[in-house]
């Protein structure tokens, strides 16, 4: 059996500048990877090519919906192997929070089963092969600091990030991701001024700017998320931005947290990993 951490994500700041013609929307964000995440335990399957997928979490889709079963059906079919695995995962990352959850257990599922299968595939190829079934998932290929661009497939690894404390806020309510984009009101005619480059020389050259473009749109629909965010920027953090498409916040500096009902806090620290190797919790 191989056991395998697979890390949430957040976006340090997001940029959406156009709707493309393929329907993905143009975009330039700084994501790095938090050490909130899940557990998967992988092992061969006696029945070729057919995947068994269980979840701690009762909720969750077990079937080809999931992007663990359309990594899994990704690397066959680049590779030809014909192995099935059995699958179980271990769920701590808060579905429809905007953390990317989904996005890394993909990118997690491809590379244990390229180890499983005995490394016939680069991580260059896994990281290429990965954008096929999501637009997140390439980012997990970076060592954890990366900026993205185009769709989100675009990634350019960048140096560690200084150690952050870090708050993870999650109210009950979810939101729909897709949902999140359509409230931009943005068509394919849409193009914004964009310099992705520039985007990211000016939050390491001036004074660091978070800033999240869905967070209006999201506000709008879910205005209980506006108030949840003022409540957070009274409590003395440096930063408290909407992680990625929502609901969940993430909370940088210290901050003395009110007591609030209908959220869940879980405690982070921003997470890397070494060349070769994939994401390791050492706080677990």
């Amino acid at each position: 059996m191989l056991r395998v951490f697979s890390p949430a994500k957040i976006n340090l700041f997001l940029k959406i500048s156009g709707k493309r013609m393929d329907g993905y929307h143009e975009l330039s964000s700084l994501l790095q990877t938090i050490n909130l995440g899940d557990t998967i335990d992988f092992e061969p399957s006696s029945q070729d090519q057919q995947d068994i997928l269980t979840c701690s979490d009762p909720l969750l889709a077990l079937d080809g919906t999931n992007l663990v079963i359309k990594a899994a059906q990704l690397f066959r079919r680049k590779t030809g192997v014909k192995l099935g695995l059995k699958i179980h995962l271990n769920k701590k990352i808060p579905v429809q929070a905007g953390l990317g959850g989904g996005s890394g257990n993909a990118a997690t599922t491809l590379w244990a089963f390229n180890q499983i299968a005995g490394n016939i595939a680069s991580e260059k190829e896994l990281q290429n092969w990965s954008g096929e079934i999501g637009s997140d998932i390439p980012f997990f290929f970076s060592q954890g600091t990366a900026h993205c661009s185009g769709r989100g497939e675009l990634v350019q690894s960048l140096p560690d990030m200084s150690e952050e404390p870090c708050l993870i806020v999650k109210p009950q309510i979810g939101v729909s991701t897709p949902e999140a984009y359509k409230k931009l009101g943005l068509s394919s005619q849409t193009h914004l001024p964009s310099n992705p480059n520039f985007d990211l020389s000016s939050f390491f050259s001036h004074r660091r700017r978070f800033f999240n473009d869905l967070e209006k749109p999201v506000f709008e629909k879910s205005p209980q998320l506006k108030n949840l965010k003022e409540v957070l920027l009274e409590c003395g953090f440096k930063t408290v931005l909407m992680a990625g498409s929502g609901s969940a916040f993430f909370c940088l500096g210290n901050g003395v947290m009110p007591l609030l009902t209908n959220v869940f806090i879980f405690s982070s620290r921003f997470l890397n990993r070494k060349s070769l190797k994939w994401y390791e919790n050492t706080n677990v």
